[in-house]
């Protein structure tokens, strides 16, 4: 397309944003230094081309959702942050929460109170995550306590009750063994068919361990699922753009949205639900970021909103957010090394 189109279209999804209706030749004459006939030939153009369409015959054009792609990925000027908005969003954001998820807690409620969108927060996605130690705790008599740590810093553990007491012989076995075979295996390769292999290849210890072994299943499956919050609900349900059935139904099955996030952790990412037969919402986009500890990605922030939302504006408070958890996360992890080699050279 000429540069003239692409202001023109650039025009159409600035008013539309604000306004939500329909965008007249007029309204462009603003933004477009051309006559008012020239503006609309422009726009009959962009709609045989598929970024516009016409709701009413003699009404003006919307954007379509390639018109959003578009403007997202080619012609949107971002609104930059001001030392002023920077602080305030310091000021929503608790840096002095006691955990991680806290942290991140803070962060998406504001997220949701700023742009009235619902805003999500996911896990580090499953295949980013290592196993990296499996531990029995004996806690009592014939009780047992599983343990496994992955490598993006989530624990599990599950209570186990046998009918017996395992001897120390068994307990050195299971923890060699389970060291020797899953420490470093990616989550998402943990199967039923994996742990069938490792129960046969256990040979004379089979069938005292398999009850172990049956809870190291259960807590894999657990942190192979991805957590997913959602703030804001709230905001999906009375914005004029959706569906209320179509809200009711995500509400019901936000686990869905899953998917969206597994790209989200190369960056930031806008998906458009016309881009995707399974998200239940019609007319609405997916803004996602990643966040770090350390170097490992840990986890990932997104606001769900209608197509028609202040992109220019809204990316750079996401973008922003992320940025400060990562930041915040990293700082914590060296000081907790920090102390841990002070403690150790104090010895």
């Amino acid at each position: 397309m000429d540069s003239r189109k692409l202001k023109i279209l650039q025009a159409v999804v600035d008013e539309y944003i604000v306004t939500g209706e329909p965008v007249g030749s007029k309204a462009i004459m603003k933004h477009v230094k051309a006559s008012s006939a020239t503006i609309r030939n422009e726009m009959a153009e962009l709609e045989k081309q598929g970024y516009l369409e016409q709701p009413h015959t003699s009404a003006g054009r919307v954007p379509t959702y390639s018109g959003y792609r578009m403007y997202v990925d080619t012609l949107m000027e971002r609104d930059p942050l001001t030392d002023e908005e920077k602080r305030r969003l310091d000021g929503m954001l608790d840096e002095d929460a006691a955990t991680e998820e806290e942290l991140v807690n803070s962060a998406s409620l504001a997220l949701s109170q700023l742009t009235q969108c619902a805003s999500v927060v996911a896990s580090s996605a499953p295949k980013f995550s290592l196993i990296s130690k499996v531990e029995v705790i004996p806690t009592g008599k014939r009780m047992y306590v599983i343990l496994m740590i992955t490598s993006n810093g989530k624990i599990k553990n599950k209570v186990c009750r046998l009918e017996f007491d395992l001897t120390n012989e068994q307990l050195e076995f299971f923890d060699n063994y389970m060291q020797e075979n899953l420490t470093g295996v990616p989550i998402d390769e943990i199967s039923e068919e994996t742990f069938e292999k490792i129960k046969t290849a256990m040979g004379a210890y089979m069938m005292s361990l398999t009850p172990l072994l049956s809870g190291l299943f259960s807590l894999a499956k657990e942190l192979n699922a991805q957590d997913i919050m959602l703030r804001g609900e709230k905001n999906l349900l009375t914005c004029k753009d959706f569906d209320q059935g179509e809200i009711i139904d995500f509400l019901d099955n936000r686990r869905e949205i899953a998917g969206f996030f597994n790209e989200s952790f190369s960056g930031l990412q806008v998906s458009f639900s016309p881009e995707n037969d399974d998200f239940v919402i019609h007319n609405s986009s997916i803004i996602t970021a990643p966040y770090k500890k350390g170097n490992k990605n840990a986890g990932a922030l997104g606001l769900i909103g209608p197509m028609r939302i202040d992109y220019a504006k809204f990316i750079p408070y996401l973008e922003y957010f992320s940025q400060r958890i990562t930041d915040l996360l990293s700082q914590r992890e060296d000081e907790a090394e920090e102390t841990e080699e002070d403690g150790n050279g104090g010895q």
